[in-house]
């Protein structure tokens, strides 16, 4: 088998794993999608069709891939490689009840790190005292 045969076989390879990859999030996707509508057809005493949730599931992927696409491109334009919450921030701005949600979650999430962060400083610094105040091993007491 030739190189370039063996590289097509790997490409091949790689494009099934990623198309079954896909798949299997767009099912999780549709699944959640329908189990969504039911609840909400419950409430409202409403029934929603098999190419509705279908179609509801197909926008939703698609704009979670613009939603992801949008990320990078936010994160590269400040010069980072990691995505954060101002990212996602930016990305809410056109939606001012999704803004005003996920600044709400980013300031519940930051107080909630800011108070693990400071018990993680105070059981330190207890522990610190408490070595500080163990009493040493006489060397004097083990002669006798």
């Amino acid at each position: 088998m030739a190189a370039s045969e063996e590289e097509t076989d790997l490409a091949a390879e790689t494009d099934y794993e990623a198309l079954a990859y896909q798949q299997r999030l767009k099912a999780a996707l549709h699944y959640t999608v329908g189990k969504i509508c039911e609840e909400t057809g419950a409430e409202a005493g409403l029934t929603f069709s098999r190419q509705f949730v279908a179609a509801l599931t197909e926008t939703s992927y698609r704009q979670c891939e613009s939603f992801a696409v949008d990320l990078e491109l936010f994160a590269k334009h400040a010069k980072r490689s990691t995505i954060n919450n101002e990212d996602v921030k930016l990305l809410a701005r056109k939606s001012p009840s999704l803004a005003q949600h996920i600044k709400k979650f980013d300031s519940e999430m930051t107080t909630a790190l800011e108070a693990e962060k400071a018990n993680k400083k105070e059981k330190k610094a207890a522990k610190k005292q408490q070595k500080k105040n163990e009493p040493t091993e006489d060397k004097d007491n083990d002669e006798t």
